[in-house]
């Protein structure tokens, strides 16, 4: 059952002369972008800095109206009502002086609901997010895997079937950023929810998705939807084979 309908959408932003417009230019960002997820699914959208890739992001959350064309989720026209996300953006933006738990509980407190039942709920879920032993630690004392754990916990808590990681292991140093990419297969195997994830790594988006959708440079429109077709779970072992070089070599050619 397909979740999200995007349909020629298209995007454009007006630069004032003071950032650097010529009589309040037009800048289109998005042209005629078309793609549809189904509910389950892990999707990537992965493309060159600059293509739009966040710029939609913001969109399927509800935060931008102002396009061209249609998005529907859950059949909802987002440009009438907002569907509830779980939204992340790639800074983990853990409040300093709450601690680990009191920033996991932010989205049930914002909602008005019963905090302890909440915490009741999300404690057995520390363990498989690796934060068992840390609850009452702030953010400072965490490492930056753990701060996106965390983070990640908190947005799975969020009201909403659909995940929005705006690439969420960006600003990690590689071992790092590899060890969140295991763990996340491992907790989206679990959970399940759909994902529409925004990377310019391919070789990440290979290892996680279950399509991926390329993107051209600005204005960014949809080039290639590739269907990644390893089985699950996976393991590293899949990145060293035949298959992997052709969904990198049929996503290069994409890029240009």
């Amino acid at each position: 059952m397909e979740q999200i309908v995007a349909e020629n959408v298209s995007k454009y932003y007006t630069v004032p002369p003071e950032k650097g417009g010529r009589n309040h230019e037009r800048l289109q960002v998005l042209t005629n972008v078309s793609f549809r997820v189904e509910r389950n699914e892990f999707v990537s959208i992965l493309g060159p800095s600059g293509c739009g890739k966040s710029t939609l992001l913001r969109m399927l959350a509800g935060l931008d109206r102002d396009y061209e064309g249609t998005i529907r989720m859950e059949d909802v026209d987002l440009k009438k009502n907002r569907v509830p996300v779980c939204y992340m953006l790639q800074k983990d933006h853990l409040l300093p002086w709450r601690t680990l738990m009191e920033n996991v509980l932010l989205p049930a407190e914002i909602e008005g609901a019963d905090l302890k039942k909440e915490a009741e709920a999300v404690r057995p879920m520390l363990r498989e997010f690796g934060l068992e032993e840390f609850e009452n630690y702030r953010p400072h004392a965490l490492s930056g895997g753990m701060r996106q754990r965390a983070a990640l916990l908190r947005t799975y808590r969020m009201r909403g079937d659909i995940m929005l990681l705006d690439e969420p292991f960006g600003a990690l140093d590689e071992i790092t950023r590899m060890q969140m990419q295991d763990w996340l297969l491992d907790v989206w195997g679990k959970h399940r929810k759909t994902v529409v994830f925004v990377t310019h790594n391919i070789e990440e988006a290979i290892l996680l998705s279950d399509r991926v959708l390329v993107m051209s440079p600005r204005p960014g429109t949809i080039v290639k939807d590739i269907r990644i077709d390893f089985q699950r779970p996976r393991n590293r072992d899949m990145l060293l084979g035949s298959q992997f070089l052709g969904y990198k070599k049929d996503i290069l050619a994409s890029l240009g």
